[in-house]
């Protein structure tokens, strides 16, 4: 990343990475997460408007922890955090083919935080797995400058207007949690795959309880990096290990 890269995040809110996938990476992680579908779907339910996910996939896809810590986005992630980072969230996503109304569910996750440079919490990486252009379902924001006041959802889409994120698979985009976005949902033939990671602040405190930590990763790792980074635990993480000491 570089100083136009931080300055567009800046006015923005957001920064779209390109494909940062090659094509044999996009091909293995397809795999994983076609598989997570079909050998655990149990962990997989409906979630907002024509989408199922998958939040424990630390769980039930172990090796998802190459990916969440790809130094091809952890890299920008931590540049633009401006501090090391810790896991938060994860969510495998999958959107079918689709024949009803087009749809949009703007929201912010969580308010700006006005005591980083960028007013950032939280960052989120979107990372597609399928092509995404203007005849499928797919990502989209309204960007928002620093140094814009926070609006109400009607007076920031006037404001800032959208943008959609297209690309092919393996393409990835980070923002700012608290800019205002939503699936986008279209008539298409087309399912839309994607992996959705969460990170904060390592002193900060943790983003939601939507996912749980393997403990082989926050307290039994050898490594003192993983256990820092998967170290900030949620209450769902400590009561999974509370019940099967």
């Amino acid at each position: 990343m570089n100083e136009a890269d931080r300055r567009f995040f800046e006015q923005h809110g957001y920064i779209n990475l390109g494909k940062v996938l090659g094509d044999a990476e996009v091909e293995r992680w397809v795999g994983v997460f076609d598989r997570d579908r079909a050998e655990t779907g149990y962990c997989w339910r409906a979630y907002a408007h024509h989408q199922t996910i998958n939040c424990d996939g630390l769980v039930t896809s172990p090796e998802l922890d190459e990916l969440i810590r790809h130094p091809r986005v952890l890299d920008p992630i931590e540049q633009l955090m401006g501090n090391a980072v810790c896991f938060s969230e994860i969510c495998l996503r999958h959107m079918a083919r689709y024949e009803g109304e087009p749809a949009q569910s703007w929201h912010r996750d969580r308010s700006h935080w006005a005591e980083h440079p960028l007013r950032m919490g939280y960052i989120q990486l979107m990372l597609y797995l399928s092509d995404v252009d203007q005849s499928t379902h797919c990502f989209s924001l309204s960007p928002e400058s620093i140094h814009d006041p926070e609006l109400d959802r009607e007076e920031q889409l006037a404001r800032g207007g959208v943008a959609d994120l297209h690309g092919v698979a393996g393409t990835a985009a980070l923002f700012n949690i608290a800019v205002l976005h939503t699936a986008t949902v279209r008539v298409t033939e087309a399912e839309r795959k994607t992996v959705q990671v969460y990170y904060g602040h390592r002193h900060r405190p943790h983003l939601s309880d939507d996912s749980a930590i393997p403990a082989s990763l926050w307290r039994d790792s050898e490594d003192p990096e993983t256990r820092g980074f998967y170290g900030v635990l949620n209450d769902r993480t400590r009561r999974y290990c509370a019940a099967f000491e």
